[in-house]
């Protein structure tokens, strides 16, 4: 049996269900194996009990548990001080301090595990990086996107990122893109032999995304006729605006968004603005176990990022039978690969995503035809490879 400590400031809560469920997802999938045995060490911001009358964001980490117990799994939840403008350069540090009190602790308690299993490089990957240090423990970390892909951009950050790579005994990358993108940072000052990072993508869970009858799915979500949907935080990057924009090329169909964020207002007035507000419904934050409804309900699921690592949101559509249209960056070529699955966005414009759609619309693929697809998605061989990396490490 193998003993792993996860670690990630992104694993899901109590007050934050959704946060991060991919990382719970790979966690579940694992232990079900019956090889790996795991205690999760998930640490929260830390914020005055006043902050929380300033923002639901702060509220919602005041609410986050010490302790839970979430499919069976043991996590604790300690608190790291994050402070404001400098945060980015201290929160590797502070995070360290936090966590490795907690996982002193979880030893202490009788749990003494073979090594450390990180996600997210910066801060996560950094900190874990002390922690394993310190505790003469080996380490793991996954890279997941924009901890490549954007924060590795800022010059302290990615030497601190480098650093937790030469530290590392494996790397993982869940797409062939961050791979490449990774290798590329350290380039020939700080090298990263390639045969240390792994590309060990994220599956769908095939039980929780199925398809139902989408006539059922419609009169349950009043759907009126065609329609597209967006899912993800209301937030610039995930350009939802584009989609909306795009929308008024598109005579015929409405547009459901799901999700919450920031953005909501700026997007509510757009879609008034463009004279679209009858057909572009705010569905705001849905629960996992109910996405599966909102596929099946409607005709193409739009994604229109500029940088993605691995998108969940693709894979979790087809596996509800509906198909895609994707914008063509990093992981999304490597997930949208057959007609079956959608298409890829050529450019990210309202034009090329209203002539993708269309495109996708006039030979939409067979329901089934895409979640047979997805099927081949599952997340057997991501577990079976993390067993086999884990195995070699210790053996080493």
């Amino acid at each position: 049996m193998i003993r792993t400590l996860t670690f990630s400031t992104l694993y899901p809560n109590a007050a934050q269900p959704q946060h991060g469920i991919f990382v719970e997802t790979r966690l579940r999938k694992l232990l079900e194996t019956g090889e790996v045995e795991s205690r999760v060490v998930a640490p929260a911001p830390w914020f005055p009990s006043w902050a929380s009358t300033l923002s639901p964001r702060y509220a919602h980490y005041a609410a986050i548990p010490d302790r839970e117990t979430r499919m069976g799994i043991d996590i604790v939840h300690p608190r790291f001080l994050v402070i404001p403008k400098v945060g980015m350069a201290l929160s590797p540090f502070t995070l360290a301090m936090s966590a490795m009190r907690a996982i002193r602790a979880v030893q202490r308690a009788g749990y003494d595990f073979d090594l450390i299993d990180a996600h997210y490089f910066y801060p996560d990957g950094v900190a874990a990086a002390i922690v394993a240090q310190r505790l003469g423990k080996p380490l793991v970390i996954t890279a997941r996107g924009s901890d490549i892909n954007e924060i590795a951009n800022f010059n302290l950050p990615r030497r601190l990122i480098l650093w937790a790579a030469d530290e590392a005994a494996g790397i993982v990358t869940v797409c062939q893109a961050l791979k490449d993108e990774l290798l590329q940072i350290a380039g020939s000052h700080r090298p990263i032999p390639e045969s240390k990072v792994h590309v060990l993508r994220n599956g769908v869970d095939l039980e929780r995304f199925h398809p139902i009858d989408p006539a059922s799915a419609r009169q349950r979500l009043g759907v009126r006729g065609p329609a597209i949907i967006s899912v993800g935080h209301l937030i610039p990057r995930k350009g939802h605006d584009l989609i909306i924009r795009a929308l008024s090329e598109l005579p015929g169909l409405d547009l459901f968004i799901v999700g919450r964020g920031p953005e909501e207002d700026a997007l509510r007035r757009l879609a008034q603005g463009l004279g679209l507000a009858d057909r572009v419904r705010f569905c705001g934050a849905v629960a996992q176990e109910d996405l599966h409804v909102y596929y099946s309900a409607t005709d193409i699921l739009v994604l229109a990022s500029d940088r993605e690592g691995w998108p969940n949101v693709l894979l979790e559509a087809m596996a509800c039978g509906t198909p895609v249209a994707a914008t063509n960056v990093w992981g999304s070529p490597e997930v949208v690969r057959t007609a079956e699955a959608g298409r890829l966005i050529p450019q990210r414009t309202p034009a090329a995503i209203a002539d993708t759609v269309r495109q996708l619309r006039a030979a939409l693929p067979a329901r089934a035809a895409t979640r047979r697809y997805a099927e081949g998605f599952n997340w057997d061989s991501t577990s079976r490879g993390q067993i086999s990396l884990f195995s070699a490490i210790l053996g080493r």
